[in-house]
Parts: structure tokens; C-alpha cells; sequence
């Protein structure tokens, strides 16, 4: 049996990257035996059934391997600069390692970029260029892959093709609910914040809806999640879901979705849920524009409390989702993906 290690950010309580794993694994050919890189491999044994290392395991097993065995970049935003040059550096350097190493390797669903760093680029290129196979989930990063000259093909984000299910556990708050998911980041000031909050509370009394706030990380939302709460002091709930398919199945009772990580607009949209958008992250601006979701991007987000609570209600009141023609299509470019492991399957 084939052996392919999984390389993301994983195991590091992000529910939208734990549900790139998830639905990577729900598509993996039987023949092929996944070996995870993560940040708590315990935790990511016990979640999956699968076989987990952290960052130094992880380099041993590359040694460990064949030449008829794979090593996956899989999904998400990996190559970007943005935030750090030490996390490109790192799943370049695997990469490079699986390489010289003789594995078959993948760029399995990726979103490249944005890189500002010229030598990043540079060594982003060869890398992908030395790859088995390359798939990209964006338009941005398939313009990218067409003037780099490397042999590429488009599909949806995996997360579209993902399962849902409904919690038992799920006690939510009665109807109408408006969900919210907002991170930390430097585009959320709180003079910005603030500005939610307001908008938020005037949405409230003109539906009588309960907020539902969803954080993806724990890390990054929850704090700010449960600051929206105290201020909103009523009618909200805080709902915490570790299982990407029960986070996934929450969307479906949502009337609707006020999202600032792409994988709360994405599982939102997937389960017929009205959006709007709060754009931190040229990702999330692309997929607004792919799938004609309104929303503002925070840099230059609006102060009047009136324009934004007129928008949301707009939304709110006239609920526009993705036609089941349009989800259908969605979920088939989502499953493009797999036609890189399946020439493996045998």
C-alpha cells in the first residue's frame, strides 16, 4: 500500500483547515494510507483514525518513504508571506525534502499567495514546477500558475464537497438566527469592531433574531466572539463546534451568515445560507466575486452604522443563495481535486 503525508495546517484547533483534511480524507483512494503532519497529533489520531507526526516526526517519515509513495501540500493557504516568511519556508523546505527525496509530490487545492518576497517566489516556482500533479481552488492562483508557465488545473475548494450533519448536542437558540464569525487580525480595529457591534444591535431589533456567534479558532475568535457577546448582553449565543461537519451542518438552521474566514462563507453558502462577506484577505475577496457574495472589505469598511444594518436587512429580507444547479456544479469542481490521487489508485 502507498503511504502520502498530508501536509497542512492542521491540528491547530482552525476548523476551516480541519475540514480540508476531512474532506481530503473522505475523497483518499483505499489504497492509499495518509500519515498527517499536525500541530497536536494525538488529538488528530483520535479526531480521524489516522496515522499523525508533528513538524520534526514529520521529517523523518519523509526519509521513511518510497519512491511509489506521495507527499501532499493539502489545501489551504500554504505559500503566502503575508502573515509570516517563516511558514512558506517551512512547507517549501518539506516539499523540496520530499523531492530530492524521490517521492511523488502534490499541490493538492491550493490557494498561492499573495507573496511579496521576491526569493519566495522564486523558490515557489521551482517547487511547483517539480511537482507530480497541481491543483489550484482560485482564479488569482491560477493567473499565477499560467505566467509561471506550470502545468495546472482549477477546481472549487475541497470544503464544497464536504458532508454535513446535524449535531445531537445542538441547543441553539430559537429562529430567526443570524450567524457571526469574526477573527483577530490587524483589519479589525476596534473602532471597526465597534462599528459590527452597533450594526449588529440595530440588525437585531429590526428581525428580533438571535446572534449566533461561530468562532473558527479558538485562539483567534473566541475572545472576540464572547466580547460581541457581552456587549450585545442578550439574545446571542456562543456555539463552539470542533467537528467540521456538524460546524458545517449548523449553517443549514441560519437565516443568515455574517463571515470574515472563507470557510464560514463557504460552508454557509454550501447549506443555502444567505451571506455577507468581511473581507480581510484577498482569498475571501475572490471568492465574493466567484460566487457573487456582497460584503465589505475591512479596509475600507464603512462607518455609518445606518448603510450597514440597511444591507444586512436587504440580504436578511430578500435571502439570495446559490442555486442547487450552481451548489451542484460547485460540488463537481471540488471533486476535481481527486483526479491527482486517482491515477494512483491502483
Amino acid at each position: 500500500m502507498r503511504k502520502a503525508i498530508i501536509c497542512g495546517y492542521y491540528g491547530q484547533g482552525n476548523a476551516g483547515d480541519e475540514a480540508l483534511l476531512l474532506a481530503i480524507l473522505e475523497r483518499l483512494p483505499n489504497n492509499i494510507k495518509p500519515i498527517i503532519l499536525s500541530g497536536n497529533p494525538l488529538k488528530t489520531s483520535k479526531d480521524y483514525g489516522v496515522i499523525s507526526y508533528s513538524r520534526q516526526g514529520i521529517i523523518k517519515q519523509i526519509f521513511k518513504l518510497g519512491k511509489k509513495d506521495l507527499f501532499i501540500w493539502g489545501g489551504g493557504s500554504l505559500i503566502q508571506d503575508i502573515t509570516s516568511i517563516k511558514s512558506p519556508l517551512f512547507y517549501l523546505g518539506l516539499m523540496i525534502l520530499a523531492q530530492l527525496k524521490g517521492l511523488k509530490t502534490i499541490a493538492y487545492a491550493q490557494g498561492i499567495g499573495p507573496i511579496k518576497t521576491p526569493f519566495i517566489q522564486w523558490l515557489t516556482k521551482q517547487v511547483l514546477k517539480r511537482c507530480s500533479g497541481v491543483s489550484v481552488r482560485d482564479r488569482e492562483s491560477a493567473k499565477l500558475m499560467e505566467a509561471w508557465g506550470i502545468k495546472y488545473f482549477i477546481g472549487a475548494d475541497p470544503v464544497w464537497a464536504l458532508s454535513a450533519k446535524i449535531s445531537q448536542d445542538l441547543d441553539l437558540l430559537p429562529s430567526p438566527r443570524i450567524g457571526v464569525n469574526v477573527r483577530l487580525n490587524s483589519s479589525l480595529n476596534e473602532a471597526k469592531l465597534e462599528i459590527i457591534i452597533q450594526s449588529l444591535k440595530r440588525l437585531q431589533q429590526q428581525t428580533l433574531a438571535n446572534i449566533i456567534l461561530i468562532p473558527f479558532q479558538e485562539s483567534k475568535d473566541l475572545e472576540i466572539c464572547q466580547k460581541i457577546g457581552e456587549l450585545l448582553t442578550q439574545n446571542y449565543q456562543i456555539v463552539n463546534l470542533e467537528n467540521p461537519q456538524e460546524l458545517k451542518g449548523l449553517f443549514r438552521e441560519l437565516d443568515l451568515m455574517i463571515g470574515m474566514r472563507l470557510h464560514s462563507l463557504i460552508m454557509a453558502s454550501s447549506e443555502k445560507c444567505p451571506c455577507f462577506a468581511l473581507s480581510y484577505d484577498p482569498k475571501v475577496t475572490n471568492l465574493m466575486k466567484e460566487i457573487d457574495i456582497d460584503g465589505y472589505e475591512l479596509d475600507n469598511f464603512p462607518t455609518d452604522v445606518q448603510t450597514i444594518t440597511k444591507k444586512w436587512l436587504k440580504i436578511y429580507h430578500n435571502q439570495p443563495r446559490l442555486s442547487d444547479d450552481n451548489l451542484d456544479l460547485l460540488e463537481k469542481n471540488a471533486l476535481k481535486h481527486q483526479t491527482l490521487l486517482d491515477i494512483f489508485d491502483s
